[in-house]
């Protein structure tokens, strides 16, 4: 408030008409030294040099300047009728809308509300101020409360809402809130519902209304307004009173047979969350419960808050029983502290690393690095019997994390690495990388072809590179170019794209990648997934429907078992799951939560990719 009038001050002092006259003037001198006492909060200090410039003043304008500012004083110091005593002392026809606000406010304060709310209400709020107008809108709300006026108490504060000034959104919506408790019946809070529905105010009455119902037992009438008030905007600040209102109208195991699902439907992740939801979509029709099961999509837009929101809105709106999503990282790891507190199991198809390790009830079907790493260098060293191994990889994130995950695994399955190197994510020229492989000097000159040099002999039988097809081809044919061949080439699943690859021509044949999913496989059960995709979308499933279509059929195959009816039965169920044989290979969970699956072995044969069995 002191800001507020100090402004206001300043503007007095600037448009008073004998300011051109103060220059020098001790009157103007106090005045000034006045204002700074007021805004240092020296109030006492401030009045005493006021009041001397009303015993040695005559002019007007400076009069009135101070009192006002000593009106303002009083009214700071608690003291309405003195605050009063000197705008009485302005003349009526000087009186401008911040001195009459002023006195509104102080005729409040001296419990004149029928007075104050005339003074207050004749003033124009194009006059004011916008902070003023906050002002005179809370002002004439607290005059019409004492007036026992409740509904144009209210509309006054709807008002202040829509204003700007030094009382926060929330200061204000907590006025509205006990406003609602303390003076409003049910048959007033629900006139407020529809009167200001769709408005702040409406979902607050609408809160009001659930509260009352669960008092008096009507718990589907509670749920049913709770569940509205969940339709608020996120920064609806009572937001979590209406999900605590849900669960005290939620018994223990008292779910539904529900399954949320949280996916990026719109903003810049809704196309491979709208592929998920075909997955599963198609899933709801093969896999079908002899008690139905219910799926209800909610759109996160891939942001954390609008996850939380909408998780927490399925959880206690919908009681459903799981959750399958989100798909983005951030998203889901917002949603793990959730599930965890609510005990509710989670199934993320998110590819962060390390997610399932956030809560006992999260579970993770999604393609990982270690997942694709275990399986390559599993081959390697059983299938193919390989023991010296050498890695080159891009210098980013991805390619690091592959990288590391490589090493750890040749550790644990006793092969030996060699040599790695990096090399930066937009290069094309690899000889210098190859050259280091080999264990050659990479600055020497480049032979002669006509000298016949006798080539090295490649100190390991197997490279790894974690990149993607486009750079493979541009990668391979360098490696036989400078020297690096033959060895066995291994790759992620970024390498199964045929299109892509097909420049590298001879130079993959025989190389092995990883994948989770493969549409061309011999397997019966993906055959059948492809086909029935096909028909109904007229194009070919990628990994993002077989993990959607994997993920619906794991959690609806588990609520057929007639031992899981809670919430807790489908934990345990998901803990202990065996292989269950899905399209993007056998899966179960680790005690982690995490999916230890048989991937998709993939070979280059003949110029064209095939499962290697």
């Amino acid at each position: 408030m002191r800001q507020l009038f100090a402004t206001l001050l300043f503007g007095l002092l600037l448009t008073g008409p004998c300011l051109d006259s103060f220059a020098s003037d001790p009157a103007e001198s106090a005045l000034q030294r006045a204002t700074e006492h007021y805004r240092a909060g020296k109030l006492n200090e401030a009045a005493g040099l006021l009041r001397g410039i009303l015993v040695s003043q005559a002019d007007p304008a400076r009069r009135q300047t101070a009192l006002f500012m000593l009106g303002q004083v009083h009214a700071d110091l608690n003291e309405p009728m003195r605050s009063l005593e000197y705008l009485e002392q302005i003349p009526t026809a000087e009186r401008g809308p911040s001195e009459l606000l002023l006195e509104g406010r102080m005729l409040l304060h001296a419990g004149q509300a029928v007075r104050a709310g005339q003074v207050l209400a004749a003033l124009d709020p194009a006059d004011l101020l916008p902070a003023e107008r906050q002002l005179r809108w809370l002002s004439l709300s607290d005059a019409a409360h004492l007036g026992d006026e409740k509904q144009r108490a209210l509309y006054f504060l709807f008002q202040a809402l829509q204003s700007k000034g030094e009382s926060s959104r929330d200061d204000i919506l907590s006025k509205v809130h006990t406003l609602l408790e303390t003076e409003f019946s049910e048959v007033d809070l629900d006139e407020v519902a529809f009167m200001y529905s769709g408005s702040v105010i409406g979902y607050q009455a609408l809160l009001k209304l659930g509260w009352r119902a669960l008092n008096s037992g009507q718990k589907e009438q509670a749920r049913e307004w709770a569940s509205a008030v969940l339709a608020a905007p996120a920064d609806f600040p009572y937001r979590g009173e209406a999900l605590t209102l849900l669960a005290q109208l939620s018994e223990a195991g008292d779910v539904q047979r529900a399954i949320g699902v949280l996916l990026p439907l719109s903003g810049r992740y809704a196309p491979f969350g709208s592929l998920v939801q075909r997955g599963m979509q198609l899933a709801e029709q093969q896999f079908r419960p002899e008690i139905p099961v219910r799926f209800i999509y909610r759109d996160t837009a891939g942001t954390p808050d609008t996850t939380r929101n909408q998780l927490e809105e399925l959880l206690f709106s919908e009681q459903v029983i799981a959750v399958a999503g989100p798909l983005v990282g951030s998203a889901a790891e917002a949603a793990a502290p959730i599930t965890a507190r609510e005990r509710v199991p989670l199934l993320s198809l998110s590819q962060k690393e390390g997610l399932a390790a956030a809560s006992s009830y999260l579970f993770r079907n999604a393609l990982t690095i270690r997942l694709q790493v275990q399986t390559l260098v599993e081959a390697a060293r059983y299938d193919l019997g390989l023991s010296r191994f050498a890695i080159l990889f891009p210098a980013n994130r991805q390619g690091e994390l592959f990288a590391e995950q490589f090493r750890q695994e040749l550790a644990a399955w006793g092969g030996e690495l060699v040599a790695a190197q990096s090399y930066a994510p937009e290069q094309t020229d690899f000889r210098r990388q190859v050259r280091l492989l080999l264990g050659q000097n990479p600055d020497a000159r480049d032979p002669d072809p006509q000298e016949g040099e006798q080539k090295t002999p490649p100190p390991f039988e197997a490279l790894f590179i974690p990149d993607y097809a486009e750079r493979i081809s541009l990668i391979a044919p360098q490696l036989a170019f400078y020297g690096l061949e033959p060895v066995q080439l291994l790759g992620t699943n970024g390498w199964n794209d045929p299109e892509a690859l097909r420049p590298a021509g001879r130079f993959i044949e025989g190389a092995i990648f990883t994948d989770g999913f493969f549409r061309h496989s011999p397997y019966p059960f993906v055959q059948e997934f492809v086909e029935r995709y096909f028909s109904l979308y007229g194009q070919d499933p990628t990994i993002l429907e077989a993990q959607g279509y994997d993920t619906a059929g794991i959690l609806l195959t588990l609520l057929n078992r007639p031992d899981v009816q809670t919430r807790e039965d489908l934990h345990q169920a998901l803990l202990t799951m065996d292989n269950f044989p899905g399209v993007t290979g056998a899966t179960r969970f680790d005690a982690e939560g995490e999916a230890d699956k048989v991937l998709f072995l993939l070979q280059i044969r003949d110029g064209t990719i095939a499962q290697r069995n």
